[in-house]
């Protein structure tokens, strides 16, 4: 089982940039593969990025590709969310997740089997 807690959310400009983290306890880190997902006012969670267990392998949602970049350091037991040219439409909980399939299996599935209490992202116009 392994406990994860972002941080870094918080309220900037749409244009700028923004990193979120997340960090997990317990040790295995690098056997869980690690995805970011948001969820906005009133709609469904959604998938952003998974990146696979050694890193190389990264998947995105098409509606930041090019702006976000998962990236992850198995050695501080994190994986991180950089955000780019952000948008209002940016604005949302973003959450962090860890399961045991591989990217390839799991990139754009929600059904991940442990979730961190999720950070607010909120972008200004």
């Amino acid at each position: 089982q392994v406990q994860l807690v972002e941080s870094g959310g918080g309220l900037v400009q749409a244009g700028g940039s923004l990193r979120v983290s997340c960090a997990a306890s317990g040790r295995a880190f690098n056997r869980y593969t690690m995805g970011w997902f948001r969820q906005h006012p009133g709609k469904e969670r959604e998938f952003v990025a998974v990146i696979s267990r050694s890193g190389a392998s990264k998947y995105y949602a098409d509606s930041v590709k090019g702006r976000f970049t998962i990236s992850r350091d198995n050695a501080k037991n994190t994986v991180y969310l950089q955000m780019n040219s952000l948008k209002p439409e940016d604005t949302a909980v973003y959450y962090c997740a860890a399961d045991y399939r591989p990217a390839d299996v799991i990139a754009y599935r929600l059904d991940y089997a442990y979730w961190g209490q999720g950070t607010q992202v909120t972008v200004s116009s």
